[in-house]
């Protein structure tokens, strides 16, 4: 796993062997973000469930100017991490709570959201009824979801698909506001 484009492109990234994630693997990385890279200079980004820190990182990489990096995991903590001072990053938050609680806490708003969380779950409507409640999304921001059923990805009618894609084994799917 590594950085595919950018100002850190070509750095390895550690956490593809992180128990209870997935790494969303380069080829389909290099899809999403050849997708959403008009959303990515400037944005302020919120990678949910974050794992090794790939998708938050690859946003840093192409131009985002901050990301904050969330999951409860702490193994996965250490990994971001690790990723991120081998690389040198400084743009960046490291969160180590649950989602719902990191949700509450923010103040901010974002311009990209990454939500991937484990597939045996429903946090994708969760956290998207959270970021609507909390008021966490930009007018013009997305909402990027990954999950293994578009059964999965649930959301309010103030949300549109502007995209749905299917990977293999797993959907990506952008919602932006209406």
């Amino acid at each position: 796993m590594k950085v595919i484009s950018g100002k850190y492109k070509g750095r390895i990234l550690e956490g593809f062997d992180i128990n209870g994630t997935r790494p969303t693997m380069d080829r389909v990385k290099e899809s999403l973000f050849g997708t959403i890279q008009n959303y990515i200079p400037e944005s302020i980004v919120l990678d949910l469930f974050s794992g090794s820190g790939n998708l938050g990182i690859e946003a840093l990489s192409e131009g985002a100017k901050f990301a904050y990096l969330v999951d409860s995991n702490k193994k996965a903590i250490t990994i971001i991490n690790k990723n991120i001072n081998n690389i040198g990053i400084t743009d960046v938050e490291v969160i180590n709570s649950d989602y719902k609680e990191a949700l509450k806490r923010f103040k901010i708003k974002f311009d990209l959201i990454f939500l991937d969380p484990p597939y045996n779950t429903n946090y994708i409507e969760e956290s998207i009824e959270l970021i609507k409640e909390y008021n966490l999304l930009n007018n013009n921001g997305i909402i990027v979801c990954e999950s293994d059923s578009l059964d999965k990805i649930v959301y309010s009618n103030e949300l549109k698909k502007v995209k749905e894609k299917k990977y293999g084994d797993k959907y990506i799917v952008l919602l932006k506001k209406i």
